[in-house]
């Protein structure tokens, strides 16, 4: 049997197993019918037979670590995003670590963030948007937020500015945009940073300067989830973009272990100089495969994630118009409720992608009695991640000492929202009977 023939073999083999997995996708993982009673998850995987032929296709390459999907994946995520630089990482939590390490890179001289220059961002999030800055031994300053639009309060980032504030990073809260024009412009007026985490709210847009952008790719850098109750999904994964190439390839740096070699896995000699340079103290020509530039890991996704992102992408658009229309029937449903709740309200200037349906109860309504009876009733409630970050358990040593964060302010907003706030899913394998349901099991308890 000639090579030829012997691959056509191959790929006769491999079509007939892809045709079989999606005849099994069909048939065991098609959506089922919801009925009352069944309990409505606040989020939750909605794929087809594409990912599965995806998954199985990458799985008989048995390319383990990152290769084509991934090349592809971050193509064609940079191409909806209109970035230039997309670097593939193994969870959203992992983006913002490469993301924030990229600013503490020497290779970009006074603007490097050091230890114990200070980053503004809000305790009302989820902790891994704050993490990378005091595990590096930075200073987050916590400013409030606003109600009802659930972040960052940009009147207060002047009050909370000093001589070693570096950066702002924080996150569009459940995929409402925070104020970008005016972060953005404070940012610019003091040249600090903007990281944008956008792992809530991929498919949001925001329009600034006149121009219509995707949130992620106004400031410095973005950073994106795609965890399964997220907006695309790939099991685990993230992945962090920006327009900068420096930025981009200080990202890629960190995520590759720090080494200083751009070659892409399984290539070699990829600059076309892997032996004839000089690095630090090394030996001249030493292998520049194996010279590092920063402390970096490995937080790398495997390319049989990244197959299913590939198909994933394709969805996002058609998700963003389903998770806006879910949270539209939320909103019509419980307006005669605003006596005891308070409704989400979206930042001027921009188009959601809703995460969750926030809601907060008001004065005088029992959030948790509210939270328990929809718990109760089948309706999964999350409250708004840390609620306030402060008053966690990993910060008692730094609230006993009064070093390692700052606080502008009484976040007293903050604690509302950790006090009287949950919310609810708006995700795209919602039907209108789920919908009704949560609407229907709230006029219940609170009337």
């Amino acid at each position: 049997m000639t090579k030829e023939n012997e691959m056509t073999r191959q790929e006769q083999d491999k079509q007939r197993i892809l045709a079989l997995a999606a005849e099994y996708c069909r048939k065991y993982h098609a959506p089922k019918a919801y009925r009352e009673g069944d309990r409505i998850h606040y989020a939750g995987r909605v794929f087809g037979e594409e990912e599965m032929e995806n998954l199985v296709d990458s799985a008989l390459d048995f390319w383990l670590t990152s290769g084509k999907y991934t090349e592809r994946f971050e193509r064609e995520f940079g191409r909806f995003l209109g970035v230039k630089n997309v670097a593939l990482v193994n969870s959203g939590s992992s983006a913002n670590l490469a993301a924030f390490m990229a600013l503490t890179s020497p290779r970009l001289k006074e603007r490097a963030i050091c230890r114990g220059d200070e980053v503004i961002t809000v305790a009302a999030g989820f902790p891994t948007t704050v993490a990378p800055v005091i595990q590096y031994g930075a200073v987050p300053v916590f400013v409030d937020i606003t109600i009802p639009q659930y972040n960052i309060d940009a009147d207060m980032l002047e009050a909370a500015l000093s001589e070693r504030t570096k950066a702002v990073m924080i996150a569009h809260t459940l995929g409402n945009p925070f104020d970008l024009a005016k972060v953005k412009a404070f940012c610019d007026k003091h040249s600090l940073w903007l990281v944008e985490d956008n792992c809530d709210a991929l498919g949001s847009k925001y329009t600034i300067g006149g121009e219509e952008k995707y949130t992620g790719t106004v400031g410095d850098i973005g950073t994106s989830s795609f965890y399964p109750p997220h907006h695309i999904t790939m099991g685990e994964g993230g992945a962090v973009y920006t327009n900068d190439a420096l930025l981009g390839r200080l990202v890629r740096s960190f995520r590759d272990w720090g080494r200083d070699c751009v070659c892409p896995s399984g290539v070699d000699n990829f600059c076309g100089h892997r032996f004839d340079r000089q690095y630090g103290e090394l030996p001249l020509g030493y292998d520049h495969k194996y010279v590092y530039s920063h402390f970096g890991y490995n937080l790398k996704a495997t390319d049989m994630q990244a197959a299913i992102g590939c198909a994933q992408l394709k969805r996002i658009d058609g998700f963003a118009a389903k998770r806006r229309a879910n949270f539209k029937f939320l909103y019509e449903g419980l307006k005669d409720l605003q006596d005891r709740l308070v409704l989400p309200e979206t930042c001027p200037c921009s188009d959601p992608s809703p995460f969750g349906f926030m809601l907060l109860c008001k004065e005088g309504t029992d959030a948790a009695e509210t939270v328990g009876k929809l718990e109760e009733m089948g309706v999964q409630t999350r409250r708004l991640f840390a609620g306030n970050l402060v008053k966690h358990p990993c910060f008692d040593e730094m609230r006993k000492s009064g070093e390692g964060y700052r606080v502008v302010g009484d976040l007293k907003n903050t604690d509302a929202v950790m006090e009287r706030g949950f919310w609810i899913g708006v995700y795209p394998g919602m039907t209108e009977d789920m919908l009704g349901y949560m609407v229907s099991a709230l006029h219940k308890i609170l009337r």
